[in-house]
């Protein structure tokens, strides 16, 4: 028999964005990894180059490798070592889409408090995300 779900229609929305995202994400980096051990794409920092840039502090690192900070590495895309950023930055993002999955449902439910915190939410992270406030370590 088939254990009846207690889980509310917002929360399966959630998880369903959330699972296939996660998937895909996952396959983004391993493809991405995969192109990056094989070599297709030249790497910024020459591997056998890593270990001397591994005590820097990242302010100094970012310098001495010439690396852009926020979001200059989309500039650096066709770059082995980058380009499985692309795969980060895509699981980073998959909790603003979930949220914005089940806005629409929250109001159906008339449950308004929830549908502005959640909209407030994917403000809040896209705000985050976009490197606008410039804080912490970058």
């Amino acid at each position: 028999m088939k254990k009846k779900s207690t889980a509310t229609e917002e929360q399966l929305a959630y998880a369903k964005i959330l699972d296939t995202g996660m998937k895909l994400g996952l396959v983004m980096l391993v493809i991405t990894f995969a192109i990056y051990l094989t070599g297709a794409l030249t790497p910024h920092i020459p591997v056998n180059d890593l270990p001397k840039y591994w005590s820097l502090p990242v302010h100094k690192y970012l310098e001495v490798t010439h690396i852009p900070h926020g979001w200059g590495w989309l500039n650096m895309i066709g770059r082995g070592d980058f380009l499985n950023f692309i795969g980060i930055a895509f699981l980073a993002g998959v909790t603003i889409l979930c949220y914005i999955r089940i806005i629409p449902i929250l109001f159906r439910k008339k449950d308004a408090v929830f549908g502005v915190i959640a909209i407030l939410e994917v403000l809040v992270l896209a705000l985050a995300a976009s490197g606008i406030l410039k804080s912490g370590g970058h």
